[in-house]
């Protein structure tokens, strides 16, 4: 266990160790250890963390702002556009202001190209811990919750097959943070993963270039499919969930058009079967039902996303507790 994490802001998992990760891990099944039993763990008593959002949430605001007060302290809700931010209070400013006013600093933006060097501008400024609850390139506090999740179901993960795909969906093109985090969190822990998309749908170069070193580090395997169907045979975690085309395009019409094509991938029961019998389906939420994944699957028996949304609870007030404290 790692003592020293008072102080760490929390952009990508990959700036911390695995024994950070670990740390964090511990914490969280400990913490929900003690929700079960009804045991309080006010660790984080007279302390306030200012939540800035400039991308609607549900679950993200839900959790954070439940697990700071079950860890005795205060959530503070900012929303960008009803507040000074919209009229020019600057990344520094926010920096410099709220880690003068708070205990810890957490931001929700996921404009392309914006929303990582703006959560970073902040934590240059911060004196207090900066937490990324979701940017245009990272979502780590999703990433760790899934982990989570995997460990809860299977164990030690090692050497099971995580596949990583994306999946049809009309509502709007989604933020590619979640695959990238996941991507690169997975191999880390000896996961083989293979990562299935449209060719027009990749993960940034770097991203990919950082995971497969990963895998190769942990004797892990790092695969890259254009082939649904085959992606999900005999894998034990099918986590598919649409993402936009937005490197190969910013352009929202094109976008659209491109993912269209793909009408075809949404996992459904005979995809599910193809994977291993105990194989579970994941997703972040919300979904495109029956246009991503089939109700059958979302609400059947090998679905842990229910879990996994719990688990975002768990995991964010291992954060807290352990770099706010």
């Amino acid at each position: 266990m790692q003592t020293g994490l008072r102080g760490r802001d929390l952009i990508d998992l990959s700036e911390w160790s695995r024994d950070d990760i670990d740390t964090l891990l511990d914490v969280a099944m400990s913490l929900k250890r003690d929700r079960a039993l009804g045991r309080a763990h006010p660790i984080l008593k007279d302390k306030t963390l200012a939540m800035l959002f400039f991308y609607a949430s549900t679950r993200t605001r839900a959790s954070f702002e439940a697990g700071m007060t079950q860890l005795g302290g205060h959530a503070m809700f900012l929303e960008s556009r009803t507040s000074q931010i919209a009229h020019g209070d600057t990344a520094k400013e926010i920096g410099e202001i709220l880690g003068r006013y708070n205990d810890g600093i957490a931001i929700r933006h996921v404009d392309w190209g914006a929303g990582n060097s703006y959560i970073r501008s902040v934590a240059e400024a911060s004196r207090v811990p900066v937490l990324n609850m979701q940017c245009d390139i990272y979502h780590p506090h999703q990433a760790l919750a899934d982990l989570m999740t995997i460990i809860e179901r299977f164990g030690d993960p090692r050497g099971r097959t995580a596949t990583i795909s994306w999946a049809y969906a009309t509502s709007y093109q989604k933020p590619i943070s979640a695959p990238q985090s996941l991507a690169l969190l997975l191999p880390r822990f000896g996961m083989n993963v293979r990562l299935v998309h449209p060719p027009e749908f990749t993960l940034m170069p770097e991203i990919v270039a950082r995971a497969e070193e990963f895998a190769r580090r942990a004797h892990a395997s790092f695969e890259i499919s254009d082939d649904f169907d085959k992606g999900l045979a005999d894998t034990a975690v099918i986590y598919a969930k649409s993402w936009g085309a937005v490197n190969t395009t910013t352009d929202e019409a094109e976008g659209k058009r491109l993912i269209d094509q793909y009408s075809s991938w949404i996992t459904d029961a005979r995809r599910m079967s193809t994977a291993s019998d105990d194989a579970i389906f994941m997703h972040p939420l919300p979904a495109d039902r029956n246009v991503e994944v089939t109700d059958e699957v979302i609400d059947g028996p090998q679905s842990a996303v229910y879990d996994e949304a719990e688990n975002r609870l768990h995991a964010q007030k291992a954060v807290m507790a352990l770099t706010m404290s």
